[in-house]
């Protein structure tokens, strides 16, 4: 078993600056896997992605979802004032490996791309399609009720998020020296960006696959 990400950036060509979003996506995806194997970027602002293992596929769309929005600051385009990105994740068996991850083939990528199909039509930005329809509804609701509080990061919020996701269990203290603010100031920005409840979604996501995939 495996997943895949399918996603894009929300309304790309209203943006001036493609680089702001698109370089740092390629160095974080290129720390993940070899492209074109295993993830690679199509027409400028479609990603897909195959992850090992499922139960990591989550807070990896976490990571991408606050790396985009926290380059919202250098975008200079009027019409947009957030940066976001739209992702499905697909969870299943890996049929046949290609050359490339677009010559590759699964349930893993029929159920990621039959989801981003429909993720604009049910007005969501993360969503999952797995073998398993009871955690598929469960996980999405989270998800859906999650994107409540994503939607409103501001870019220090996901900036935050960001490196939280990226150095795991790191305290409070190390995130204010990291990125040079004082304790009360990583205390409010951790609240207003509600990553607590953010964490406690990817953990249940995780166990829930890990207890399935035994």
């Amino acid at each position: 078993m495996i997943a895949v990400i399918t996603g894009d950036i929300i309304a790309s060509r209203h943006l001036v600056n493609q680089e702001i979003w698109l370089a740092p996506l390629k160095t974080l995806l290129s720390t993940w896997g070899e492209r074109p194997k295993t993830w690679n970027l199509d027409r400028g602002d479609f990603f897909q992605i195959e992850i090992s293992n499922p139960e990591d596929a989550l807070i990896k769309a976490f990571e991408i979802k606050s790396l985009i929005k926290k380059a919202t600051p250098l975008n200079n385009h009027k019409k947009i004032s957030t940066i976001d990105v739209r992702m499905a994740i697909g969870i299943g068996d890996k049929t046949y490996s290609g050359e490339t991850i677009s010559e590759s083939n699964g349930q893993a990528f029929i159920y990621s791309g039959e989801k981003f199909d429909v993720l604009k039509k049910e007005g969501i930005t993360i969503g999952i399609k797995t073998p398993w329809i009871n955690l598929d509804e469960e996980i999405n609701l989270y998800l859906k009720l999650s994107q409540t509080f994503i939607d409103s990061w501001s870019v220090s919020s996901a900036e935050l998020v960001n490196l939280i996701l990226k150095n795991g269990n790191t305290s409070q203290e190390e995130i204010g020296q990291k990125l040079s603010i004082k304790q009360n100031s990583v205390s409010g920005r951790w609240n207003r960006s509600h990553a607590e409840e953010l964490l406690e979604v990817e953990k249940m996501f995780r166990k829930k696959v890990m207890t399935i995939l035994k």
